[in-house]
């Protein structure tokens, strides 16, 4: 009975030992358990830890690169913007200068036309010494002491051969026949006034000979159509008149209305660009000349210039649609502006020949005056008495050379000095 009380003492004991046992066993399981997951977590806390201050400092670094390169960028930039401003305040004078140079330029291609008194003087010394100066072979005949009927047929012979026109040339020798100054004894003096007289009735000392353009009242823009036969000199007259103009100090349109010669319009252009005229012209040869008349006339009144000049064609072969096409140029304009002057322009040297074709123009057109171009040279004077009174209407201007300037107003006085000279 004892013996199995001390064996079930001795069975309790030894459980609650195992029990001890392994509760401590399973104690330091734990533990160690326990231990080695909280290291891990130190570690990875350790580890995060460093990594996170690597990646500050990573972070610092590139922060620290960024500041320095945004620095660096922005002097660079900075540098580069001072040097550009530098480089632009020193460019900036050349180009200035570059563009202030054509714009000089161009101002100094712009020509200055010779003034109006310029040109009488001077157009007075090539009359005197031209190659047909009637007048003086006039003056050597009636200088003579009594003069014969062979002398005074001489002085008949001598108007004639200078285009003043037959009725002309009679109606003078009549008057000189009954001054006393020539038939009388008198000084060479006396008969160089007498013949000074009787050349200023003949040719129109009291002529109205300005441009309706310069008189009181005119228009404006004042229209001028230029009209006459192909190598009379009119594109180049139009040209010519356009500077006096603008010698003058007036504003000046030009009108290309010549479609049929090829060069017509690029030769008033040439004109027009060496005084800053402007000019109107078709894109093409062979367009309608009226619409180009029309578009000039438009175009003067819109920048309301003093002067428009228009350039026609000359074709006389084909003469009747030549005239039609003239009279629906003047037509065509009077619907933007009054047409104030027709102006034909006569080659000087052709004498009488070309009094047909001027009488053909004034039919169709109607003129107004008459420019005489080519008048030195081999030019016979008298024409400007003979187209005077055929066409009734005076002689305005003259152009005495080649030269841009020479072309200036008719002075009867000064025509005659020079033919005397």
């Amino acid at each position: 009975m004892i013996l199995a009380v001390v064996g079930i003492v001795v069975v309790v004991v030894a459980l609650i030992a195992v029990s001890v046992w392994m509760q401590k066993s399973r104690k330091k399981d734990l533990d160690k358990a326990l231990e080695s997951k909280g290291t891990k977590p130190a570690e990875s806390a350790s580890s995060a830890k460093s990594q996170g201050q690597q990646a500050g400092s990573e972070s610092a670094a590139e922060q620290q690169g960024t500041v320095e390169a945004q620095e660096s960028a922005e002097s660079a930039e900075s540098a580069k913007s001072a040097e550009s401003a530098k480089s632009a305040e020193s460019a900036e004078p050349t180009g200035t200068n570059e563009a202030q140079q054509p714009a000089a330029e161009a101002k100094s291609s712009i020509e200055s036309p010779e003034s109006v008194g310029s040109r009488m003087t001077r157009l007075k010394a090539k009359l005197a010494s031209s190659a047909n100066p009637f007048g003086k072979a006039l003056f050597n005949i009636l200088a003579k002491d009594n003069l014969s009927e062979d002398d005074w047929q001489d002085v008949e012979d001598t108007l004639l051969l200078a285009d003043v026109g037959a009725e002309a040339s009679e109606r003078l020798v009549d008057e000189l026949r009954r001054d006393a100054r020539v038939t009388g004894k008198a000084d060479a003096s006396e008969v160089r006034a007498a013949l000074r007289e009787k050349l200023l009735d003949v040719v129109g000392r009291d002529t109205d000979r300005r441009l309706n353009a310069d008189k009181e009242g005119a228009n404006k823009p004042s229209v001028i159509i230029m009209v006459g036969v192909n190598g009379t000199g009119k594109t180049t007259t139009a040209g010519k008149l356009a500077r006096l103009f603008v010698a003058d100090g007036r504003k000046v349109v030009l009108g290309a209305a010549d479609t049929f010669r090829a060069a017509a319009a690029d030769q008033l252009e040439t004109w027009g660009s060496r005084v800053n005229v402007p000019v109107v012209r078709s894109d093409k040869d062979g367009a309608d000349p009226a619409s180009v008349a029309f578009e000039a006339s438009a175009k003067a009144k819109e920048e309301n210039a003093d002067v428009l000049i228009i350039d026609t064609a000359g074709r006389l072969q084909n003469k009747s649609n030549l005239m039609d096409e003239l009279g629906k140029i003047r037509r065509v304009t009077e619907k933007n502006l009054p047409v104030d002057e027709v102006l034909l322009v006569l080659d000087a040297t052709t004498g009488q020949n070309g009094m047909a074709q001027a009488k053909v123009f004034a039919e169709a057109i109607g003129i107004t005056g008459v420019v005489l171009s080519k008048l030195d040279g081999s030019a016979k004077g008298g024409i400007v008495v003979s187209v005077q009174k055929e066409l009734g209407v005076p002689v305005k201007l003259v152009g005495l050379g080649e030269g841009p300037d020479d072309l200036a107003p008719f002075d009867p006085e000064g025509f005659v000095d020079g033919i005397l000279a």
